[in-house]
């Protein structure tokens, strides 16, 4: 463990040296703020001492860069007269502890075995956020929302036994990722995995992309081609966006379902394939059949096995397991070691509504990574999400007690009592107390609960 003071009185930070000689640390010091912040950068220590009333830096000064720098840093303020504003102050600027001048020895001790425990507690909280990832994780799926764990248990019971399979969800949820499982999980797993995004081909080169084609099928067709499907012989095939594709494909393609044969584009011969086929969709088929749109019969037959995955809105308990496996995935992407996430920085991405879903947090996150210049993320290393709920007020709240504010609520219309609410936001049952004491929702909580027993 690391001890840096920051202290103007050479004595004082002697005493400070003396005190902790034998209490197992790292001692280091500086008479100078702009010095000491530089150590607090290159030491990460886990304590500092902050004398508050130093001429070349206000001490409240020193304080916000030292938690810009890391969140994680516990700041003990010292002070030679002991003052109700004092302490307010800093305690509001997120200081662990205000002591008065002269610290004995005693009290320096205690407050270093505090510190040395709470780093114990983080240490176990990490290795527990690290177990979590591993058992909330089905093959790079991450969840531990009840409708995500129906859907790890949906790909598990039908992935050693489908044939074609159906994805529903809006952009950005993940259905490849579904598709990626159902193949690893079933028979063919070690076949290959084919993927084809219909609504990224040109529609006149759909056939010749899916089915392959003959040379001299068409103008520029120099050679024999082998299609999509007929390469995926004995593996899978997941068609993404198969609502775009037009109704000659459906009806070739359906013929693939029912004989497993394609017939490549200016041949007369089918050819036999064996494929298992996953399809994925952001439209309602069911709509786009009523409008003649989708063939009806092929919706039924793709449909058989029907995925549906949650829109990130509806899973806001996953979002934190997401940052930090996003967190830890863009750490060694990018060769960083940011730890953590400030707390103001959680409530807010759990806040927001995620219209590009679990896409968007990925790319919210790789880019906070990329950009970060401390070890620990703050709001402002999200700058576009803060600017976006900023700019639509009507909606998202625009400050940071408005995104504390819709959290709770988010939380309170989603889950039928306070220990599920608390579980949600990541806070202690005191502490959700508080927060409704602090927005005015006490008697909107009381409500819920209420209702909630009377349904029961």
């Amino acid at each position: 463990m690391v001890v840096l003071a920051i202290d103007d009185d050479t004595e004082v930070l002697e005493s400070y040296r003396a005190a902790l000689s034998d209490a197992g640390v790292k001692f280091e010091s500086s008479t100078d703020p702009k010095r000491g912040l530089e150590l607090v950068r290159e030491l990460a220590p886990e304590l500092v001492l902050l004398e508050w009333q130093m001429p070349q830096m206000p001490g409240v000064e020193a304080l916000r860069q030292i938690h810009n720098q890391d969140r994680r840093t516990s700041v003990a303020v010292v002070y030679d007269q002991e003052t109700v504003e004092t302490v307010v102050e800093a305690i509001r600027e997120g200081a662990a502890k205000c002591i008065a001048k002269p610290v004995s020895p005693e009290k320096l001790r205690s407050l270093v075995e505090e510190v040395k425990e709470l780093a114990n507690q983080r240490t176990r909280s990490a290795t527990l956020e690290k177990e979590l990832l591993q058992l909330f994780n089905l093959e790079g799926i991450i969840g531990r929302c009840p409708r995500m764990l129906e859907l790890f248990d949906l790909i598990r019971r039908v992935g050693p036994h489908f044939r074609t399979a159906l994805i529903v969800g809006e952009t950005g949820t993940g259905k490849e990722l579904v598709a990626h499982a159902l193949h690893k999980i079933s028979p063919r797993r070690d076949r290959r995995f084919a993927v084809f995004n219909c609504a990224a081909v040109v529609e006149t080169l759909f056939e010749s992309e899916l089915f392959g084609h003959r040379k001299g099928a068409f103008t520029g067709a120099h050679e024999d081609r082998v299609g999509l499907i007929e390469s995926a012989h004995g593996g899978t095939v997941f068609l993404d966006e198969v609502g775009e594709l037009s109704q000659a494909v459906q009806s070739k393609l359906l013929r693939v379902l029912q004989n497993q044969e394609i017939q490549r584009v200016g041949s007369t011969q089918p050819q036999r394939v064996d494929i298992l086929l996953i399809a994925a969709t952001s439209r309602d088929l069911d709509r786009e059949v009523k409008r003649g749109h989708f063939r009806a019969d092929l919706f039924f037959r793709l449909n058989m096995i029907e995925l549906p995955v949650p829109a990130l809105r509806e899973r806001i308990e996953d979002i934190p397991l997401l940052y930090r496996y996003f967190l830890e995935k863009y750490n060694q992407h990018y060769g960083k070691s940011i730890q953590g996430i400030s707390r103001r920085a959680q409530d807010m991405l759990i806040s927001y509504p995620w219209p590009g879903n679990v896409r968007e947090l990925e790319n919210t996150m790789g880019r906070a990574c990329m950009l970060a210049r401390g070890t620990f993320l703050d709001v402002g290393d999200f700058s576009a999400i803060s600017e976006r709920i900023a700019g639509d007020a009507s909606n998202l709240p625009c400050s940071l007690e408005e995104a504390e504010r819709a959290a709770v609520v988010r939380a309170l219309d989603a889950y039928p009592n306070k220990s599920q609410v608390a579980r949600v936001l990541g806070v202690s049952r005191p502490r959700l107390y508080r927060l409704l004491e602090k927005h005015g929702l006490k008697a909107r909580a009381e409500k819920e609960n209420h209702q909630s027993v009377s349904e029961g």
